[in-house]
């Protein structure tokens, strides 16, 4: 055929299409291929912006912000004699949810969440095909539907925000069981994560498991459950294919329900079993703020807001630790984790969910769900549309000694109180021996006063700091105290 009657090429990166959800109020950007050189426009909402492909085709422009709105419009690009339509275009609040299985965890087993379902309104969900690739994606398969997420925590989260904003919210939801935050790392962290570019030399040099991976990508679909968390459990090939082709798709901000896989070590880098091989507890607080910073400049937003959903209460301790037992802060336990996940507030425009008080002792999957969306959806009303509401529990700010007695102080402790009416729970105490004892507990106002008489001079606090603590302790608005520790003692 020749050329000057040859069809041009024109495509638009996958994760637009019929019944999208762009974001309101920042520039939207839009981009795909056309032919080298080409002239590509784009039109929606009274905009046209042109522009050239380069000389490998790619092509972006960027839409001015546009303010929210319900009417289905159409977003229109076009090269020579190609255009691409699609239709039932909003525009709103979006926001991409992963992670691992209590994400990916279905609300039709969660009875509270799937009645909220009849009432849902103004909800898109674009789900991400469970994929892995080698290199990274430019293209990933899903699309956009016009209906609430299929995962409880996402649904959960969309239908408070949507109440609360009175906008159309989009959700790009990208999860897979079992994967841990390695998984999601763009190949290029090992510059800034050394565990990560042990992890990524190792893989590099095990050509059993990459043949066999291939094996499984040209082989039979759908794979087998054998073959599925094999996948799942690698580290960097799920970013490649389930979230790279998403960046720098316009979104407020991402949702991140993922931990469970880093908890098998306290420092992780074990050799067996080899899914254990990543930053364990302790190198996970550097590692995902490597990993909020790197994903901002993916997205070129360094507003680009993190939702960190704090792991729950779960009764499982590692046999490294002196102790078993659930609600003992010595246990190594999820405990460490919860508090590396904390440490992301160091970065702007973060926030953690605290779910200390939910969870289930011997269920890696609760179905205490609902409370997971609300109050995921306080801190995004809070902290990204600007609302005046309380969005977190009491935040310890400060110990003061007071003879043999310590007093807590905290901040968002408006209504200070217990959830039994007995005295507040989950305190314990030490002094330099670092042996930890339980506190007796008193409230006086927004303080909380502690003693032991087995302790003449208490130096240090613990508070649900365990595996499953069982806490009371909540502010006028529900919201339970968030855990913590003073001293600096080596696990």
């Amino acid at each position: 055929m020749f050329p000057s009657v040859m069809q041009a090429e024109l495509t638009v990166a996958s994760t637009f299409g019929d019944h999208a959800v762009l974001q309101r109020e920042m520039p939207v950007p839009v981009w795909g291929k056309a032919d080298p050189g080409a002239k590509v426009t784009v039109e929606f909402a009274g905009q046209k912006k042109t522009t050239q492909a380069d000389a490998e085709g790619a092509w972006r422009v960027a839409l001015a912000p546009l303010p929210a709105s319900f009417e289905p419009r159409v977003l229109k690009v076009s090269s020579r004699d190609v255009q691409c339509s699609f239709s039932d275009v909003l525009v709103g609040e979006v926001w991409i949810c992963s992670g691992q299985s209590n994400m990916q965890l279905g609300y039709g087993s969660v009875p509270e969440i799937k009645a909220l379902a009849p009432t849902a309104k103004n909800l898109r969900t674009f789900e991400v095909k469970k994929a892995v690739a080698f290199e990274e994606q430019d293209e990933c398969e899903g699309e956009w539907v016009a209906q609430h997420p299929g995962s409880a925590v996402a649904f959960a989260f969309a239908y408070f925000l949507e109440e609360a904003a009175d906008v159309p919210v989009g959700i790009f939801l990208t999860c897979w069981g079992s994967s841990s935050i390695e998984a999601w790392m763009p190949r290029d962290m090992t510059a800034t994560v050394p565990h990560f570019k042990t992890m990524m030399e190792e893989f590099d040099a095990d050509t059993e498991t990459r043949q066999k991976i291939a094996a499984i990508l040209d082989g039979p679909k759908p794979w087998s459950g054998k073959d599925d968390v094999f996948l799942r459990r690698q580290s960097n090939i799920l970013y490649n294919a389930m979230m790279h082709p998403l960046a720098p798709y316009a979104c407020r901000g991402l949702v991140w329900y993922q931990g469970e896989r880093n908890t098998q070590s306290m420092h992780g880098m074990v050799k067996d079993p080899w899914f254990s091989r990543n930053s364990g507890m302790l190198k996970y607080a550097d590692t995902l703020q490597q990993w909020i910073q790197r994903y901002r400049k993916a997205w070129n937003n360094d507003r680009m807001h993190f939702l960190i959903v704090m792991l729950p209460g779960y009764g499982t301790t590692l046999g490294s630790g002196p102790l078993k037992d659930a609600e003992h802060p010595a246990a190594h336990s999820w405990a460490w984790l919860r508090e590396s996940q904390m440490k992301a507030l160091a970065l702007p425009h973060t926030g953690v969910a605290n779910l200390i008080d939910l969870g289930d002792l011997k269920n890696v999957h609760p179905k205490d769900k609902l409370p997971v969306g609300r109050r995921l959806a306080l801190l995004a009303m809070r902290d990204t549309l600007g609302q005046p509401v309380e969005a977190q529990g009491p935040v310890m700010t400060s110990i003061e000694r007071k003879g043999d007695r310590l007093v807590v102080h905290f901040d968002h402790a408006d209504g200070l109180a217990t959830t039994d009416g007995q005295a507040p729970a989950a305190f314990w105490l030490a002094d330099d021996s670092a042996k930890w004892v339980r506190a007796e507990a008193e409230l006086q106002g927004t303080t909380v006063v502690l003693h032991s008489a087995a302790l003449q001079k208490p130096l240090y606090v613990r508070y649900a700091f365990a595996g499953k603590p069982a806490v009371n302790l909540v502010n006028a608005a529900g919201l339970p105290a968030y855990p913590f520790r003073t001293d600096s003692f080596a696990p």
